[in-house]
């Protein structure tokens, strides 16, 4: 057991939203995700309509989440060697070129497959930069007692920032068009970039006065770190829950939600398209503040485990619905389930994380949440151009509910933190 849990959480119900630094650095981060999903509504439309390619659908997953994977380790010790500020401007800096180049592509109407692929590339890279380093800051700015509470809070308001980029995604797509609503999206990332110009938090207020490790990027400081992780217990089990869920279903369905719109209205498609992905959006927000509110769901590995499983059925029932309002419900649940456990777990593993190698076992971690969903690209999207998407999500999300079932079990050897945390203290790369 780490140090990380031995004070007792704050049971005061948004408790960490009193924290004025934190209320800002999570409305910066609202809008850095309502920024990114609003380029990927536009971006992913246009592509569809150019290439009309479930593969490109499956590539853009690949793309995406790969600097995850593969870099994931190393972007946590670069958060645990540097101020994360930095890191931040950076990965603000990367984002809005990338939104400034699709806007350049689709003025010229000069759009092409590598293209599509180079810029996906870069976003991702940008994120696998941002996440680490804004989970050290986010326990820099609320410490220990409040982590919970900010975590589930930031993971709820980056779902807003999710819930709001389709609809002014769309509504930028119809009003403005897809270059001119690239060029406005730019801007969208620069209240981050002033949040990191401006406050004191390096994400290394728990490091002062000790020496921060050099960064190694040697592929045995992966293995290194992946074994100390795994000599937890708690931790070994909320890496394995997100990984597996990364893995065969991930966030590939949403790369193919035009798809799937057709496949309800073809009509509306567009207008369907918005709403399918508002509806998941919306269901976590909800989930995270029923969270937030109900005592009985603080974090543990088997709740965890359980929302997880329930989260498949809500994928296989969506893949099933031959009706779009039933594949609302379907999205709507699997958004509350969603932020259920993926908050649990990033709580679970941050509290239980050595302070010193935090940003190294939260790079572990990550790999798992977000670089296996290239995983997913393959099961649902590449799979999806053979025996259609419909029965790659569901095919995929019933195997997922195998395994999660068989995880279950192997929970009774995982455990909480030694302190329990309160659910009245209730985010996602």
């Amino acid at each position: 057991m780490s140090t990380a849990a031995a004070k007792r959480p704050s049971q005061t119900s948004f408790a960490s939203l009193r924290n004025a630094s934190f209320a800002w650095f999570t409305t910066a981060g609202m809008l850095w995700m309502m920024a990114d999903n609003i380029e990927h509504v536009i971006s992913y439309w246009v592509i569809f309509e150019k290439f009309g390619s479930s593969m490109l659908g499956g590539f853009a997953v690949i793309s995406h989440w790969a600097p995850s994977l593969f870099l994931g380790v190393h972007m946590g010790a670069l958060a645990d060697r540097f101020d994360c500020r930095k890191l931040f401007l950076i990965s603000m800096g990367m984002f809005a070129a990338v939104s400034v180049a699709w806007a350049y592509f689709f003025l010229t109407g000069t759009i092409a497959v590598w293209h599509a692929v180079v810029l996906l590339t870069i976003h991702g890279l940008a994120g696998a930069i941002f996440v680490p380093a804004s989970q050290l800051v986010i326990h820099d700015i609320v410490g220990n007692e409040q982590l919970p509470s900010a975590v589930r809070l930031t993971a709820t308001s980056r779902q807003v920032g999710l819930l709001l980029g389709p609809a002014i995604g769309g509504l930028l797509l119809l009003v403005l068009g897809p270059g001119i609503g690239l060029l406005v999206n730019a801007f969208i990332y620069v209240p981050m970039m002033w949040w990191s110009l401006r406050e004191t938090y390096t994400g290394h207020g728990h490091m002062e006065g000790r020496a921060k490790a050099a960064v190694r990027w040697g592929f045995g400081s992966v293995f290194g770190v992946m074994k100390e992780a795994s000599s937890n217990p708690t931790i070994l089990t909320m890496i394995v829950l997100v990984g597996v869920t990364s893995l065969l279903v991930g966030n590939a369905y949403q790369a193919q939600m035009p798809q799937f719109a057709k496949s309800f209205l073809t009509s509306n498609a567009g207008v369907v398209y918005s709403v399918l992905l508002a509806a998941n959006a919306a269901g976590a927000i909800v989930g995270g503040l029923a969270m937030e509110s109900v005592s009985f769901l603080h974090p543990t590995p088997r709740k965890a485990t359980v929302m997880a499983a329930l989260w498949a059925v809500c994928m296989v029932v969506f893949a099933a619905a031959s009706h779009y309002l039933l594949a609302l419900a379907a999205l709507f649940a699997s958004g509350v389930l969603l932020i259920g456990f993926t908050s649990m777990a990033t709580s679970l593993v941050q509290l239980e994380a050595p302070a010193a190698r935090r940003g190294q076992i939260m790079g572990v971690f990550n790999m798992s949440l977000n670089g296996l969903r290239v995983g997913s690209g393959i099961t649902v999207g590449f799979l999806g151009a053979v025996v259609g998407i419909h029965w790659s999500l569901g095919l995929s999300a019933s195997i997922l509910l195998l395994v999660t079932a068989a995880l279950f079990l192997y929970t009774r050897n995982a455990r909480a933190p030694a302190v329990a945390i309160p659910a009245s203290n209730v985010d996602l790369c």
